[in-house]
């Protein structure tokens, strides 16, 4: 059986997590915003958006004007009958998108380095996670016509879900801060963490 809150009835499990999700505040590179969450995923779900963006120093590096680096979602469900592919109650589905190098199109290691990303950022914040799975796709953007002058442009978009394991709710911050550091590394906001190397060409 769920424990409900009683003002209105959110199951206290759930409403206890997004209680901690709800105190993410945004930094100099990192705007964070509560977004809405998807209805048909699961019985409740939270969602937070975030862009991460240059600032003055990053602009004078990269040589180019460059507003927004990375812009992400993420989405927390909770079912509680915890369906069995979940393998728990709780489900953190992850969505980011960056604008790389065109020279990256053609890595073919891009994808995999992606998803080490991912795995070395929950593992930096010590989050334990089952059934983690995703993908990661190359966008090439291409303008004709009126639009021919613009240059091409290859996205990374990086889609990831995993189920935390979390025996106390305030563990779920560990989980979004991982989260973070992903969207910021996909980014290329140095420093990276410590062992991660960025891509060769990522836009600085």
């Amino acid at each position: 059986m769920v424990n409900t809150s009683p003002l209105n009835r959110i199951p206290a499990e759930f409403s206890a997590v997004t209680s901690v999700l709800r105190e993410a505040r945004s930094t100099n590179n990192v705007s964070i915003s509560e977004i809405p969450a998807p209805a048909r995923l699961a019985p409740y779900s939270y969602a937070l958006g975030a862009e991460v963006s240059a600032d003055e120093t990053f602009l004078r590096a990269s040589g180019e004007t460059i507003d927004e680096l990375a812009t992400g979602r993420i989405v927390v469900l909770f079912d509680p009958s915890a369906p069995e592919e979940w393998e728990g109650r709780f489900r953190v589905v992850s969505y980011i998108r960056a604008e790389l190098e065109h020279e990256l199109g053609n890595e073919t290691l891009l994808g995999h380095v992606a998803w080490s990303w991912l795995e070395d950022a929950l593992d930096a914040n010590g989050c334990e996670v089952l059934a983690a799975g995703g993908t990661t796709t190359r966008v090439l953007s291409e303008s004709f016509g009126t639009l021919a002058d613009r240059p091409a442009t290859i996205d990374l978009e990086l889609r990831a879900s995993w189920t935390p394991v979390i025996d106390e709710p305030d563990l779920i911050g560990n989980h979004f801060e991982a989260w973070i550091d992903l969207l910021s590394t996909v980014a290329g906001l140095p420093p990276l963490p410590e062992g991660v190397t960025a891509l060769p060409g990522r836009r600085r």
